[in-house]
């Protein structure tokens, strides 16, 4: 719900909102360039002086405005002809035009009506009550993202799009809340939605009937500070039943033109101070500072709205359509999805079409659409569930463990839940494990048993449907078929050469970045924007199975390169090897977001042994900011296979790598990365208690040794691997 809220007002009012903060911005300057270009009146000036002042110059003045900026203007008659000028207070001499620039004019004039009128006004009050919502729920949406109030700044991940939009919304949330409801204040106030208490006292009834009092002989204008004026206005020439009128800070009053005495005087009441006090936060007249703050958020809506697009866009594409896809309140099975890239909801369509071809009526939504109380008609609940990260909720899941807990009871259909992931990873299906544990322990009945599918396995899948079928009493066979993968063709340009003495031939392969459009970038993960870490799936020729190598580049470094160990009837390690410059692969990318080294100071420990270099030698390439990194690196034999060591060696030298430890295992004295780690313990003690972060990449049996050798290091510390694991300070990339 609060998603929609946030999506349908954004996309039916972007181009209003972007007008609207456009304007809006740029109309924030001029009340700061008036507090810099008005003269201002020295400290002490009352307004008799000033008045007599400008008086002096222009004998037939009528009015004296001063405005929240400080600004004096004055409006008189000269023989007939009017003439209004801004005011140098020190002289009472005109220095400027009284009237607003054109371009200040016409910026207006959109800004509040779009040139229509009542119509435009109405149009544009619809696009701040189009903003106000979206701040209310986006404020939501980031808070639930970022994993509560405290966590509100805590770094993120995914798309660039996603990442522009979020950082940008939690820097101007504030601003746009505040100017969106002013404004609607304002649009009330203008068509009388609102009360008017007027400040103005009522007209004396009787007067001295007298004139020509000198305006230094008003006592009140002598006492009163032009820091307090707002307005002075001089009775009509000849007229001696007509009076001074004085608008301050703190009201209105009338004085006699004869005697100088005070009339009537109204305080300013509460309700107007309000108004003026919304005016002034809406417009920045009379906070200049506060104004351009304002302008500056309102910056960011033109950007938030097209990356919102982006990933409104990207999103839909994402998730197929399903034909036939039944009403929620009308299906007997309800499958509710949870994906980040779109994969798990091609399984879904596989299921809705099985199940459907079994005579049986089938809703498909994302989790985040979670609502029981559409459900009355359901037999069972079906939920697909893939994991983002660390375990987190994937995109179209997010919210459904808050709502699942916010239940009184649990649904009365039966749950099935099934986890999508890949079991090289830690957090294997961990996510879909959370959503399996909360059901159970809201007492929430279970069709079948808590089940995964590891790499999109169709097998997997179809075991699974089997056992749903026969849990519902029907023969289910999921006959899956991935979906193509979009892929690129990348064109080799380098190669470098090892491990042909230890017959273990390995080569570090560079291909030219890939030239793509900008939505591109800004809303694929893949090669539009990846990071070192991430994994370069290669369809090899004859097979519609991907291979999954660590990158050892970021997109920021111009190439994409990969480290490749040719394995007996290997079939894409052989191709791969087998590649010339300007030869090309048909690849693709995939995020890596659980094996990422943080954007802090604290210090990193880079543990690899062979190809396992490959992403550990690419977050060094990218430590510009020379955090201390120190890598554990194990090979066979110095002379063969010492991977990116010419490239070690001018990272040393630059202070992007603090510490190299490597590991020969083919020498005289034979010894592996984890015997070069207990040769290291009090140092790798005293990183870990400073805070340091371990990254381990490499085979699965060194990984194991690795462990085992941080386990002892870590136990006189009361420490294990597992601990560090949970605070993200323990990550593993193992093949």
């Amino acid at each position: 719900m609060i998603r929609m809220l946030h999506r349908w007002p954004g996309l039916l009012a972007m181009a209003l909102l972007i007008v609207l903060a456009l304007s809006g911005a740029v109309l924030s300057v001029f009340p700061a360039a008036e507090r810099i270009l008005a003269p201002q009146a020295e400290t002490g000036l009352s307004v008799a002086d000033l008045a007599t002042r400008i008086q002096g110059v222009y004998p037939g003045v009528e009015q004296i405005r001063r405005a929240p900026s400080g600004r004096i203007t004055a409006y008189w008659f000269d023989d007939g002809t009017p003439g209004a000028a801004v005011i140098d207070p020190a002289t009472g001499q005109g220095v400027a035009s009284a009237d607003p620039s054109q371009v200040q004019r016409w910026l207006t004039k959109l800004h509040r009506s779009l040139f229509l009128g009542d119509s435009g006004r109405i149009a544009m009050a619809a696009a701040a009550a189009a903003m106000f919502v979206l701040a209310l729920s986006g404020t939501v949406l980031v808070t639930r993202r970022a994993g509560g109030w405290r966590r509100w700044f805590a770094p993120l991940r995914g798309p660039l799009a996603g990442r522009l939009h979020v950082e940008i919304a939690r820097v101007s949330v504030l601003g746009l809340v505040l100017s969106s409801l002013t404004a609607l204040w304002m649009t009330a106030s203008t068509f009388g939605l609102l009360p008017d208490e007027a400040v103005t006292p009522a007209f004396p009834a009787a007067v001295s009937g007298e004139t020509g009092v000198a305006l230094s002989a008003l006592d009140l204008l002598g006492t009163t500070p032009v820091a307090e004026l707002r307005e002075l206005s001089f009775p009509y020439p000849g007229d001696a039943t007509d009076v001074f009128t004085l608008t301050t800070d703190r009201g209105t009053g009338y004085l006699d033109q004869g005697n100088g005495a005070l009339l009537e005087w109204a305080d300013l009441a509460g309700w107007p101070r309000v108004t003026e006090t919304i005016y002034m936060l809406h417009t920045g007249q009379g906070a200049a500072v506060l104004g351009l703050v304002l302008g500056l958020m309102a910056l960011g809506v033109p950007t938030m709205a097209v990356t919102g697009a982006l990933l409104w866009w990207a999103r839909r594409r994402s998730r197929p359509r399903i034909r036939g896809n039944q009403p929620a309140a009308k299906a007997g099975t309800i499958v509710l999805v949870g994906s980040e890239g779109g994969s798990t909801w091609g399984f879904a369509t596989t299921l809705h079409k099985a199940l459907t071809e079994a005579g049986q009526s089938v809703h498909v939504a994302p989790m985040s659409a979670f609502d029981p109380v559409r459900y009355a008609r359901a037999d069972r609940i079906i939920v697909l569930a893939a994991t983002y990260g660390e375990g987190d909720a994937p995109a179209s899941a997010k919210g459904f463990l808050d709502q699942l807990a916010q239940l009184d009871t649990a649904p009365a259909a039966p749950l099935a839940v099934l986890g999508f992931g890949d079991r090289s990873f830690p957090a294997f299906c961990a996510f879909a494990r959370a959503v399996s544990a909360a059901a159970e322990a809201k007492g929430w009945a279970e069709l079948v048993p808590f089940d995964t599918v590891d790499r999109q396995s169709p097998q997997d899948f179809a075991r699974w449907g089997r056992a749903l079928g026969q849990a519902i009493g029907i023969d289910l066979e999921l006959a899956h078929q991935p979906a193509k993968v979009q892929t690129t063709a990348l064109t080799l340009v380098s190669r470098r050469d090892y491990g042909a003495e230890v017959q273990a031939p390995t080569a570090i392969l560079r291909f030219a970045l890939p030239k793509l459009p900008l939505w591109r970038r800004l809303t694929v993960r893949g090669l539009g924007c990846f990071r070192a870490g991430d994994l370069l799936g290669i369809l090899p020729e004859g097979s519609s199975l991907p291979r999954f190598y660590s990158l050892a580049s970021a997109r920021r470094d111009g190439f994409v390169e990969i480290v490749v160990k040719k394995h007996p009837g290997g079939l894409c390690s052989g191709q791969l090897m087998a590649l010339e410059p300007g030869d090309t692969v048909s690849a693709f990318c995939r995020p890596n977001p659980g094996f990422r080294p943080g954007r802090d100071r604290t210090p990193l420990i880079l543990i690899g042994a062979g190809t396992g270099i490959g992403p550990l030698a690419g977050f060094v390439r990218g430590n510009s900011r020379r955090r201390p990194i120190h890598l554990f690196f194990g090979m066979r034999h110095p002379d063969s296979d010492f991977l990116y060591g010419d490239d070690l060696s001018g990272w040393q030298d630059k202070g992007q790598l603090a510490r190299l430890v490597t590991a020969v295992s083919r020498g005289e004295r034979p010894h592996y990365v984890q015997d070069a780690l207990r040769a290291e313990r009090a140092e790798i003690a005293r990183l870990i208690e400073d805070g340091a972060r371990v990254m381990v990449c490499g085979g699965r049996g060194m990984a194991a040794g690795v462990a085992d050798a941080l386990a002892d290091i870590l136990a006189p510390m009361a420490l294990s691997t597992g601990t560090l694991k949970a605070e993200g300070r323990y990550l593993e990339d193992v093949y």
